[in-house]
């Protein structure tokens, strides 16, 4: 039954959200309510955003706080909140990542890194991948790949190009003098969680050092813990020039932010700039964030629920899977037919669930999320997955 608020919501929204028919009021660590008190374990996860979890006090404590303290406070003046943020911040960054730029959201963070390539080298070009994920704001979704996201917008930024991902050869042959930056995800999330190969990362490293050129990896949604160590990049020992962040930043309160490289020249007072980056608010979100992922260890916990989720999702044997795959906490299980019917039939049996292309069911959880969670979600995973004929599946 259709509640008041989705009611609200159709009459006032926007219209270029895909809406479930659910809606959702309250969390608390790996589950949320909806308006009809019912339960459902969370592997959407905000999009990538929860990680802590949902209603984390100290993080909540951090927010009210700062709040009746000073919310807002332009990059154009110094202040506590925003000098201790950054400070943590870059303690946890790959260590020739020694300045941040903070912004508002992942996109945004991509957008500056495309910038900030192009002021430092003097040149245009800007090497993406096939499938790659970067954002929707004009730059971003010049650098992502999927033509449906793409189309409707031509003309888009010049100078993007795409290239197949872990495809060394392809890559060298793209590289050249005119090439500011190569921009890689280490997970392609929303294209269907493909992880990037250890030999090719450290290719592109040295592709673009050798020609001029700058590497910006994109970690809006495998960064802070996601993967099972801080960065994903940690898993390759890999030191990116420009490193973008997003979503599980601040727990939940909209911000971005741009790891910087010693390797980026340029960057001048008025080169780029936001009226909320930085914010008081946000920063005190993050420091809360940051010290409950150091307190309760969130990389190990993600890299031990992880690798039990993706073994318990390994067991299933369901016709209909095709394979499963991931890094920490973030998995994809790969059908042979659509997934939009079995994303509902989960919603219906309590998980909620994302999709990564047509075909891939993917899961987000939190980090919180406990071994018996895991094992509800993968029960009912098994379900769904063993009646897709009745759904639709093969």
């Amino acid at each position: 039954m259709s509640s008041s608020i989705q009611e609200i919501e159709r009459r006032h929204t926007s219209g270029v959200y895909p809406k479930r028919d659910i809606a959702i009021v309250r969390g608390e660590g790996a589950v949320l309510w909806d308006d009809q008190g019912r339960a459902y374990v969370d592997c959407v996860g905000g999009q990538g955003v929860s990680t802590l979890g949902h209603a984390n006090p100290a993080v909540a404590r951090a927010i009210c706080e700062q709040a009746s303290r000073l919310i807002t406070c332009p990059e154009i003046f110094y202040n506590d909140r925003r000098a201790e943020f950054e400070a943590l911040l870059v303690s946890l960054l790959p260590s020739n990542l020694r300045r941040v730029y903070l912004c508002n959201s992942g996109a945004e963070a991509v957008e500056a890194a495309i910038k900030f390539a192009r002021l430092s080298t003097g040149r245009p070009k800007i090497i993406s991948t096939v499938r790659a994920f970067h954002g929707r704001t004009l730059g971003s979704l010049s650098a992502t790949f999927e033509p449906k996201y793409r189309d409707p917008f031509q003309p888009l930024v010049p100078g993007f190009s795409h290239v197949p991902f872990n495809n060394i050869a392809a890559l060298e042959a793209a590289v050249d003098d005119q090439t500011a930056a190569v921009i890689l995800e280490p997970v392609q999330g929303e294209g269907g969680v493909h992880p990037a190969q250890p030999e090719y990362l450290q290719a592109a490293r040295e592709i673009t050092a050798q020609r001029g050129a700058l590497l910006i990896v994109d970690e809006v949604q495998t960064g802070f813990a996601r993967t099972g160590k801080w960065f994903a990049v940690e898993h390759s020992s890999l030191m990116p020039d420009l490193l973008t962040m997003g979503k599980a930043i601040a727990g939940g309160v909209p911000m971005g932010a741009v790891g910087i490289a010693d390797t980026v020249k340029n960057l001048a007072p008025g080169t780029h700039g936001s009226t909320f980056g930085g914010n008081p608010l946000a920063c005190a979100a993050g420091i809360a964030s940051l010290q409950e992922m150091q307190r309760l260890d969130l990389p190990r916990l993600a890299a031990e629920k992880g690798a039990y989720f993706k073994e318990r999702l390994e067991e299933i044997h369901a016709p209909v899977i095709r394979e499963v795959r991931g890094l920490g906490l973030l998995i994809g299980v790969e059908l042979r037919t659509k997934v939009t019917p079995f994303l509902r039939a989960l919603q219906a049996e309590g998980v909620l669930a994302l999709p990564a292309g047509l075909n891939v069911l993917r899961f987000l959880p939190p980090a919180v999320i406990s071994l018996e969670q895991i094992d509800f979600v993968v029960e009912k995973v098994a379900k769904v997955l063993w009646n897709g004929h009745a759904l639709g599946g093969e």
